[in-house]
């Protein structure tokens, strides 16, 4: 109880002066704005008489600004305080986990109620949780400087990325090098937050790198564990893939991809040298012989693709639905359906009501018909936020099995092995769903969030289709009977 008590008090105290921080900076800015002669005065810059009033509004502008840059810095200051201190007490509430299994539990809950409270995915709650703690415990000076505006937020995240695997006395020793006032070896120059991230980033490195206790090779070795691909969809039809690999790995990924790009340009070549990159990463990986990204074999593996049945006959030009990347032309569409997937579903968007969807208590197991309805009307995984594709998540009974709840589409929902895991060990609860709606969820605070539905639209109709509509034969014979 004592220990609650001190944690409470601390933390509401050092909460209490960020955000102070932000209304005196929210203050001064309301004064630059109301009155720019004054705050021109305190700049150091001294008006005349007759000024324009114009250019000073102008300036006025400049100076607000400058004002609001120290305001978004305080601001990002009191979220990571915020952040902290919710983090603390949550685990004061929950007492120490008795088991891997329960600290496991306790990590995701809390990472999954700051995401779904701030709107943002899980990965970012993560790295917010981990950069405060850092900030919070590590790198105080730090976080000073962003309280009070003397740096942005984007130096304070280069910090803590920079300090991440230094031992404390090295993080400090770094911390004091370029904030600490009274430092015998403090950096010269210009302040951290006079200069861009960046430059800032390369100062940071290039004194981390000379006094790092660990030397490169060794560190190199660990940083050969979080090897990796990413992949990321843009709009349009297109989408990123990137690689994490050892330096000298990915420079001669690089070399041999320019050197057979190289080797394929000619005065009859119409690309230029990063589409032929790219085209010849693709068509390396997809095991094609043939350079050209229009003859790169499409994957074969199961692919959800939704393609209004107009589209699909080529009577419309409406986009297209893959899982797992978005909308695609309908081209790529009819290529997936007719050449590229060993397994697929080709899915009118507005499906019939074939499929048996209440199938009651009679089979726990999913008939596929049910599995394939469940996926189209989720769409993703339907934790808030999750964005994990269809065909990666698992049928969910919302009502479990055992206590009575039935094998029907209002009873199921989609969830990633994940926030599956999540539902079983935590207090998060999805809500009822219903043939076309997909599960809400309720957070452990109590917190309603609704069910992020698939944003979908009426397919298009060829005008030959509509009601009324008049055939080429038809509108022949009645522009001779006109003549």
């Amino acid at each position: 109880m004592e220990a609650g008590v001190v944690i409470d008090t601390g933390v509401r105290a050092v909460v209490a002066a960020a955000v102070a921080s932000v209304a005196g900076l929210v203050d001064e800015l309301a004064g630059v704005l109301a009155s720019p002669s004054a705050a021109a005065q305190k700049t150091g810059r001294f008006p005349k008489a007759d000024a324009d009033p114009l250019q000073e509004f102008s300036e006025a502008c400049l100076d607000g600004l400058k004002v609001l840059a120290r305001v978004e810095a305080a601001t990002a200051a009191a979220k990571v305080r915020l952040v902290a201190a919710y983090a603390e007490t949550a685990d004061a509430l929950e007492g120490p986990p008795a088991s891997a299994y329960q600290a496991s539990a306790q990590e995701m809950t809390v990472v999954a109620e700051v995401a779904c409270v701030l709107t943002v995915g899980e990965r970012a709650a993560s790295a917010l949780l981990g950069e405060a703690h850092a900030l919070t415990t590590s790198l105080p000076a730090a976080l000073d400087a962003l309280q009070n505006g003397a740096i942005a937020w984007q130096h304070a995240r280069i910090m803590v990325d920079e300090t991440a695997g230094l031992t404390s006395a090295a993080a400090s020793a770094l911390e004091a090098h370029f904030f600490a006032p009274d430092a015998s070896n403090r950096v010269r120059g210009a302040a951290p937050g006079e200069l861009v991230p960046s430059r800032f980033r390369r100062k940071i490195r290039a004194w981390r790198e000379r006094h790092h206790p660990e030397s490169l090779e060794i560190r190199r070795a660990k940083s050969m564990a979080d090897r990796r691909m990413e992949y990321a969809p843009d709009r349009d039809g297109m989408a990123w893939l990137s690689l994490y690999l050892p330096g000298d790995v990915a420079l001669a990924v690089w070399n041999k991809s320019t050197a057979l790009a190289r080797g394929l340009q000619g005065p009859d070549e119409p690309r230029n040298l990063s589409q032929l990159r790219a085209d010849v990463a693709a068509g390396v990986l997809l095991g094609s012989g043939n350079q050209d990204i229009g003859d790169v074999p499409s994957p074969k593996a199961e692919v959800l693709v939704t393609i209004p049945v107009f589209s699909l006959l080529g009577l419309t030009d409406e986009p297209a639905e893959v899982d797992g990347l978005g909308p695609v032309p309908p081209s790529v569409a009819r290529k997936l359906v007719a050449d590229g997937a060993n397994s697929f579903y080709r899915v009118l968007v507005d499906p019939t009501d074939g499929a048996p969807l209440e199938i009651g208590r009679t089979s726990y197991r999913l008939p596929e018909a049910l599995k394939r309805w469940l996926k189209l009307r989720d769409g993703t995984c339907t934790f808030p936020g999750c964005s994990n594709h269809s065909l990666d998540n698992e049928a969910d009974h919302l009502t479990a099995w055992q206590r009575g709840g039935t094998t029907g589409i209002g009873n199921l929902g989609q969830a990633c092995p994940k926030h599956h895991r999540l539902k079983h060990r935590s207090a998060w609860t999805p809500t009822q769903a219903t043939k076309d709606e997909p599960p809400g969820w309720i957070s452990p605070s109590g917190r309603y969030y609704p069910a992020e539905h698939p944003d979908r639209e009426p397919p298009l109709m060829p005008s030959a289709c509509l009601p009324g509509a008049v055939s080429p034969l038809e509108e022949a014979i009645l522009m001779r009977l006109a003549a």
